[in-house]
């Protein structure tokens, strides 16, 4: 049975590949089999489309119905049953199809890693303030000379005719000379220390080497396992946490050895990826060639690189439920990084500067209804959107108390 689709809304590869990443990709995987089988030609292996709706809806009442494709799949997968998600609308479904076609056309793997020399020329290329310190310099020096040179000249043009002038004073005697250079000390002395302070406990860039070669790059990244696998935390709680090894091993139990792109660390040196994997087993006392565990584990130590002072608060579960924040907005473009480094510098401007331009979900919040001013500023045309600044977001006690 063929359904005209033309008379309904297009489906949204982008929508798609939102609700993937929330609630598929942590068992599937567009061109590999991880949980549950690869996706990609998803659509060709149904005979109805309809039926397909269902399976992902509810799976159960599917296999109850007899359909042969779905009680093979079912046994294939030793009887797990597919999570149901009632909450998906058809249109969310033909969403992420899309997102699995435009998936399909891409080559396996990604796009290929920077290698360490184009790295290296981002990273050169990316600040020059090293460069324009020493041009400074350089100019200040220059300026010293000639200074000195025009105060010769004159002396010798006086001399000629007949005006004899004082021998100039050396630069490094010169008292106007010393007082300009202690107060221009005082002053870049000042300027660094006043950033040291701001900056203390928090190092943007910071990237240290962990006791496993963990590759966001190719777990959220090419296969797109939803961050909240992983940190769950982070939307029930003040803190996203570190995964236990158990939520590695979910995965790590069937997946033994790496068979993805190349892997490089920061200083350009390739990483044995299956190497890595046998690390975890190590941690965790897991025998790969037995399938079961033979030695007591022992927890891996990996080090923290995003940390705020103790006197601020945030909450992770506020910023990703209620403010709908993703978690590039502070950790960067993570599903690009194999090793991750610190985006973002976390400083107090930062975080006030989000809070200015970042717009609430207003209109419809019940919290918000005591705003009473705002909404009818909204009705009268005056605003057309309320941003975290307007409700209290700048205000010290939101964050220090």
């Amino acid at each position: 049975m063929v359904i005209p689709f033309s008379a309904v809304k297009a489906a949204d590869p982008a929508k798609g590949k939102q609700i993937f990443q929330q609630n598929c990709a942590s068992c599937h995987n567009v061109h590999k089999k991880l949980t549950g089988p690869a996706l990609a030609g998803v659509e060709g292996r149904w005979a109805d489309k309809k039926l397909l709706h269902q399976w992902i809806h509810n799976s159960a009442s599917v296999l109850a119905s007899g359909d042969k494709y779905a009680n093979d799949l079912f046994n294939e997968y030793n009887k797990t049953a597919m999570t149901a998600f009632p909450s998906l609308t058809n249109e969310d479904i033909d969403d992420i199809l899309a997102f699995i076609k435009v998936e399909e056309a891409k080559p396996v793997g990604g796009t290929p890693k920077e290698g360490p020399a184009t790295a290296g020329a981002k990273e050169q290329g990316s600040d020059n303030s090293l460069l324009f310190g020493i041009i400074t310099l350089i100019l200040a020096v220059v300026a010293l000379i000639l200074m000195q040179i025009n105060s010769n000249l004159n002396k010798l043009a006086g001399d000629k005719e007949g005006h004899p002038t004082p021998e100039p004073i050396p630069f490094y005697k010169n008292k106007a000379y010393i007082a300009l250079g202690i107060l221009v000390l005082f002053m870049v002395g000042g300027y660094f220390t006043i950033q040291g302070a701001i900056g203390l406990g928090r190092q943007k860039d910071y990237m240290p080497e962990q006791p496993i070669f963990y590759s966001h790059k190719v777990h959220a990244g090419i296969n797109q396992i939803n961050c909240l696998y992983c940190h769950a935390g982070a939307e029930k709680s003040k803190h996203a946490m570190i995964p236990s090894e158990n939520i590695c091993m979910n995965c790590h139990k069937a997946i033994k050895e790496y068979s993805g792109p190349e892997l490089f660390t920061a200083e350009g040196k390739k990483v044995d990826g299956t190497a890595e994997i046998a690390k975890l087993y190590d941690y965790v006392g897991w025998d790969a060639e037995k399938g079961k565990y033979t030695k007591p584990g022992r927890p891996i130590e990996w080090t923290k690189i995003h940390n705020l002072p103790d006197h601020v608060y945030f909450n992770h579960s506020q910023h990703v439920v209620a403010g709908k924040q993703q978690c590039q907005t502070c950790h960067g473009a993570i599903t690009e990084m194999d090793e991750v480094h610190q985006f973002a510098d976390l400083s107090m401007g930062w975080c006030i500067n989000c809070h200015r331009t970042t717009k609430v979900q207003f209109a419809d919040n019940n919290y918000y209804s005591i705003f009473e001013k705002l909404h009818q500023d909204i009705k009268d045309k005056k605003i057309d959107s309320v941003t975290v600044e307007m409700v209290g977001g700048t205000e010290c006690q939101k964050c220090h108390y």
